[in-house]
């Protein structure tokens, strides 16, 4: 016992003695480091142009300047210095004659195609060989557009140069050739008098003003004019119609800065998720919607939400008054509303009224009863085993979209919508129901507040989107839940959201439950619109998800196709990836730089921003010298 308190004290006592040598090592030198670190600077009183013989560079190590811990490098520095030495030009100017070229909607490509029930007027896109490499020109004179809400009234005739519309519908006010603008006083087929005039009259049978219908589309849309006059009832209407005849209508809706796309009935389903709209419309639109046992009938169905309308007029309402007027014979004209009729109760659509040139039907608000009415009406059947939601080529079919279960006569399938503007950041009810994977109410939150600090990074970047005014027609290429378009809701704009079809999650009913608007696109295809119909484009990660897809350049091809000159990009997205598109940028003739976005320096993901350059076709007299740079 002695010997182990002995051996015990022992330890202690060295170990005390070792940590003094210790401590006495450890201040002897830096004692002496910090006399040879004097003696290099010259001595205690030496100043700061004085250095001691350790000064090997004679540089900042004697400096009195603070540490700098900030990176030294941006994005920018990830770009090599372009080369002065001449190389050909790989993206030329395409032939003039392609001005106003729509790849999947080519007139000569569409003859191809069925003829009945339009399908060769629906999309038919070129293969890989038949893809052009060359960029989309301007029509010679192009202006920067009018700005809204001015262009809702007159656009410059350079830029849409088609007078065939101002002859051909001249009894209907529908475009009016004013020098060198187009006027537009707002007329419709069935509306000769104004689109306000005509909205006031629908207003007086269903409510256009509470916020509860803020989506609609218009079937054969025309120039637009409805979903123009619409705008001022905080109602954001999809318009469509087909590249037809009726040249340029389309065309002509997008230069007012109205939504549109070049679209048609015909065989597959409409781009949009099942009960995305509040408000259907057809106006003398010329769909035959009691042939083909009903199946576009059957489609607008699908796309309607719970308790939203259809507004038809035109053919076959009122034919009693107007049955000369239409050179069609009584009979023909009843047995058509019929049908009509008959189809829309087999939809379990109730008719609310039919006053003068208008009818209005409402469909329910679930299939409680509707599911009982089977007995009765043996057709449409239920679909089965389908998703209402897919809606890309899909095949439309004679069948009825179900909607989702309820177990009271009063519940609104799906859930209730709040009404606008609420409704814009109420969590919508896909969400709620938890339908939609990995996304929840605070992951939707969550996006709702990154994207309003987003687009104060965007506006520091782009002056022309801070600008309130200067842009108005806005593409998100990867919209996800819709939130870019959501920040963007007090300027002076209106945004293209689209899901591409490729994502992981279909949220575009989300986005049309926000009370925005949308479509499903496929970016190793074209975009069913004309060329220079945005301001602002766009593209979150957009290059990354179709990677090992379709070929980058090709993308921007497009997007430079659809962009307006000195409009700009917003690509966010991997860094690598992004230093490959700087190089295509270069040769699209865009001024283009690589900035860090919020995560800074360290972060990978970055931003490339982008403006499109102004140039537009030469003059007709300067084609034929100039032929030999383009491509034909």
């Amino acid at each position: 016992m002695g010997t182990f308190s002995n051996l015990s004290h022992y330890i202690t006592f060295k170990t005390k003695k070792l940590r003094l040598y210790y401590i006495a090592g450890t201040t002897i030198l830096c004692s002496i480091f910090y006399l040879i670190g004097i003696w290099c600077q010259g001595g205690p009183s030496a100043g700061a142009a004085s250095l001691g013989p350790c000064n090997i560079t004679a540089s900042a190590s004697a400096s009195n300047k603070p540490l700098d811990f900030t990176a030294h490098h941006s994005a920018g520095d990830l770009l090599q210095a372009p080369s002065t030495a001449a190389r050909p030009i790989r993206l030329p100017p395409c032939d003039p004659k392609f001005s106003e070229y729509t790849p999947c909607e080519d007139v000569d490509r569409s003859l191809k195609f069925d003829r009945d029930r339009l399908i060769y007027r629906e999309r038919h896109c070129p293969v890989r060989d038949e893809l052009l490499k060359c960029r989309i020109a301007a029509p010679y004179g192009y202006q920067q557009p009018v700005r809204w809400p001015e262009s809702r009234r007159s656009v410059w005739y350079a830029n849409v140069p088609h007078k065939h519309l101002t002859v051909e519908k001249a009894g209907q006010n529908w475009v009016r050739f004013e020098g060198d603008r187009f006027g537009f006083p707002g007329g419709g087929t069935m509306f000769p008098h104004g689109a306000d005039v005509y909205i006031d009259e629908i207003g007086k049978l269903i409510n256009l003003r509470d916020g509860s219908i803020r989506t609609a589309i218009d079937t054969g849309c025309g120039v637009a004019s409805l979903g123009a006059y619409l705008l001022s009832r905080d109602i954001l209407t999809m318009s469509f119609a087909p590249r037809d005849t009726h040249e340029a209508q389309v065309q002509f809706a997008l230069e007012r800065g109205v939504p549109a796309l070049i679209g048609v009935l015909a065989s597959i389903r409409l781009p949009y998720p099942s009960r995305a709209f509040d408000m259907a419309h057809c106006s003398r639109c010329l769909i035959p919607w009691g042939q083909y046992d009903g199946i576009y009938l059957i489609e607008v169905d699908r796309i309607l939400r719970p308790g939203g309308y259809w507004i038809l007029s035109g053919p076959p309402i009122n034919w009693e008054k107007h049955w000369k007027g239409w050179q069609r014979t009584w009979d023909d004209l009843k047995a058509e509303q019929d049908v009509i009729e008959s189809v829309a109760r087999s939809l379990c659509w109730k008719k609310l009224v039919q006053r003068d040139d208008l009818a209005i039907w409402q469909k329910p608000t679930n299939h409680i009863h509707c599911k009982i009415n089977r007995k009765v009406f043996k057709k449409p059947r239920f679909c089965q085993a389908q998703d209402p939601d897919e809606a890309w080529y899909t095949k439309m079919e004679t069948c009825l979209t179900p909607l989702p279960e309820a177990s009271d006569i009063k519940e609104i399938a799906g859930g209730e919508l709040a009404k606008w503007p609420e409704r814009l950041t109420a969590v919508p009810p896909r969400i709620t129901s938890g339908s939609l994977e990995g996304i929840t109410a605070e992951v939707f939150a969550h996006d709702t507040e990154l994207w309003k600090k987003r687009l104060s990074t965007y506006k520091a970047f782009d002056y022309q989107l801070a600008q309130k005014g200067r842009y108005r027609n806005l593409l998100d290429m990867n919209s996800h839940l819709g939130g870019l378009a959501a920040a963007l809701v007090d300027d002076p704009v209106w945004v293209m959201n689209i899901v591409p079809v490729e994502a992981k999650v279909n949220t575009l009913g989300v986005i049309y439950e926000r009370g925005l608007i949308g479509t499903y696109q496929n970016w190793c295809e074209a975009m069913s619109t004309y060329p220079r119909t945005y301001d602002f484009i766009h593209a979150h990660s957009v290059f990354s998800l179709y990677k090992d897809r379709c070929d980058a350049e090709d993308i921007l091809l497009e997007m430079d196709r659809i962009l307006r000159p000195q409009g700009s990009v917003m690509i966010r997205d991997d860094v690598d990836v992004l230093v490959n598109l700087k190089a295509i940028a270069n040769e699209l003739q865009w001024e283009s730089r690589m900035v860090d976005g919020e995560g800074g320096p360290h972060g990978r993901e970055k931003l490339l921003f982008a403006v499109k350059t102004y140039w537009t076709s030469p003059q007709a007299d300067e084609q034929n010298q100039q032929g030999s740079n383009t491509v034909s």
